[in-house]
């Protein structure tokens, strides 16, 4: 399999390609998949489909707008960084003003989308979170402190309280739970990765922690910050938001969790922080579909097989 520096290498992609390369579309199908979530687990049955369809388009749309911004901000980061040098403002394929008027795009009918066919909460939420990782977390935190993507995670966490608010026209605390959630597993999801490519970071002179702490105190912080996700993702359950078709799920993840988290902290083998940040992706889609399947299915119905 190709690297991603090899990308470089390659021949032409067509344009279509690299626009929608803008829009990071493996991140912002992560994203999606959260709000959808948020927008089914806010009605006992099925939401209205105008929360549900309009209201994650415009989610899409806003979130695939600020990946475009972050490729036009970040461009000189990526062109030192061989995972990212391939992107195409780097190779030189897209300019800044094709990626800026693309990104323009994308967030002017997102906030249409969003204000006018499903509510102006929904349509402001979801602009903040755009502006919160397009500009403060790419212009200001990811250069300014190693705890960047602490604080920049609160705008990361935010597409299921936006899914759930297309839906109530309200800000939860169902909602903010899953906000948790999410907030909670981005420093251990993203250190990893860090502490994997420490030296392109060091290099370009952004201060992740394993920049700044060096690479055991980071290992340290991806261990803790797992024990809180553990704690925290089994308060969904503690409340009676899920029951125990999503605990026995939350278990078994859990405990994988800790397993590559303290393999991590007490081997420190090259291997394994990629494999952390991977798992972490599977980790966080299987805990919001334990989630969506408990929040359908009754577990009394599992246990007497009643209709």
């Amino acid at each position: 399999m190709a690297s991603p520096g090899s990308a470089a290498l390659q021949g032409p992609r067509p344009t279509w390609r690299l626009y929608l390369e803008l829009t990071k579309p493996k991140v912002v199908a992560l994203i999606v998949f959260t709000a959808i979530v948020g927008t089914l687990l806010a009605s006992p049955g099925l939401p209205p489909l105008d929360a549900l369809l309009w209201g994650n388009l415009g989610i899409a749309l806003a979130a695939s707008s600020a990946a475009a911004i972050n490729h036009v901000l970040d461009q000189k980061i990526d062109e030192q960084m061989s995972r990212t040098r391939g992107r195409p403002l780097p190779r030189g394929t897209l300019n800044t003003v094709q990626a800026l008027v693309f990104a323009g795009a994308l967030a002017g009918a997102s906030m249409l989308v969003l204000w006018l066919l499903v509510n102006p909460l929904t349509a402001v939420l979801t602009f903040l979170s755009l502006i919160g990782y397009a500009v403060i977390y790419t212009v200001w935190l990811k250069r300014a402190t190693s705890q960047n993507i602490v604080i920049g995670g609160a705008a990361g966490a935010a597409p299921p309280v936006l899914g759930w608010a297309a839906v109530t026209n309200s800000i939860d605390p169902n909602a903010l739970l899953l906000f948790l959630i999410i907030f909670v597993w981005t420093p251990p999801h993203f250190w990893a990765l860090a502490i994997a490519r420490r030296d392109e970071y060091a290099r370009a002179g952004i201060p992740m922690l394993p920049v700044t702490h060096g690479v055991p105190y980071t290992r340290l912080q991806v261990l803790l910050y797992t024990i809180l996700l553990v704690l925290v993702t089994f308060m969904p359950f503690l409340t009676g938001m899920s029951g125990l078709i999503y605990l026995a799920v939350a278990l078994v993840l859990n405990a994988l969790f800790l397993y590559y988290a303290l393999a991590l902290q007490l081997t420190g083998a090259e291997h394994l922080p990629m494999k952390v940040f991977r798992f972490s992706i599977q980790y966080l889609m299987w805990i919001f579909a334990a989630l969506l399947v408990d929040h359908y299915v009754p577990t009394t119905q599992l246990l007497v097989g009643a209709p």
